[in-house]
């Protein structure tokens, strides 16, 4: 398949009722868009895309409760203790066993989180649109749920800095611009830093983007790399429940 013309999108809702963060790479990983929006701009953005496929950094359903059951947990390594870890998903489940943090997923909608929910929604608009289910053999319109802290972590090897920090920022950014996403080279943050500027309180924070816009690049990154290089991708959980997509072709034991 030739992905000149697909789009590939990152969409991080994590902001809740605030505007979500998009990005949107073309097959050369070259910036076409990054930007904030509500649902509504949002789902038009990529319903206007002729082929893409896109990542959101949100479960794609709730909890359906498949570590209750003997036969799921027996297929898993470790298999999990006995009355262990009945009320994670099986994708959050295994990012644990490589120490890897992530929040649990309530089986009731009504009780997550509001990023949650409008993830979900987000996922049944764009499914309404024609969107299918990554991996599928023939679409040319493919969703995939991913998680960029998992994300960020197996590309750099081990726990990022805490994404809230400027050291977490500039870490974030340098992981992706080493991918070859054309973003600015945040190392010029520091050679643009003078006595000058720092006395002024003039520090160069413009060639830094913004947490939620890293996030959402990282997404936009992982469906590149899910299109163009499916071998090269880890698929986590089960699909009753959402496959979760990580840009790497295997992950360390633990991080």
């Amino acid at each position: 398949m030739l992905f000149n013309d697909f789009t590939f999108i990152g969409i991080d809702p994590t902001a809740g009722r605030r505007p979500m963060a998009y990005a949107a790479l073309d097959g050369n990983l070259k910036l076409l868009a990054l930007d904030e929006g509500n649902l509504d701009e949002i789902t038009a953005f990529v319903g206007g895309q002729q082929s893409a496929f896109v990542a959101i950094s949100s479960p794609s359903k709730v909890n359906q409760g498949l570590m209750k059951k003997d036969e799921i947990r027996e297929t898993l390594k470790p298999v999990p203790r006995p009355g262990r870890w009945m009320g994670f998903r099986v994708s959050e489940y295994q990012l644990r066993q490589h120490k890897i943090h992530i929040m649990r997923t309530c089986s009731d909608e009504s009780k997550c989180p509001n990023w949650m929910k409008i993830g979900f929604e987000l996922y049944r608009r764009l499914k309404s649109l024609g969107y299918v289910n990554y991996p599928a053999e023939d679409g040319s319109s493919q969703l995939m749920e991913v998680y960029p802290h998992a994300i960020f972590t197996v590309l750099l090897g081990s726990v990022p800095y805490s994404k809230g920090t400027l050291e977490g920022r500039l870490q974030r950014q340098l992981i992706l611009h080493n991918q070859g996403l054309d973003i600015p080279d945040p190392m010029r943050f520091f050679e643009e830093i003078t006595r000058y500027r720092i006395i002024k309180g003039m520090l160069p924070f413009g060639i830094l983007y913004k947490t939620r816009k890293l996030d959402a690049l990282a997404a936009a990154f992982t469906a590149w790399v899910a299109a163009t290089a499916p071998s090269e991708v880890t698929l986590l959980g089960h699909p009753a429940e959402g496959l979760m997509v990580l840009p790497v072709k295997a992950l360390n034991p633990k991080y």
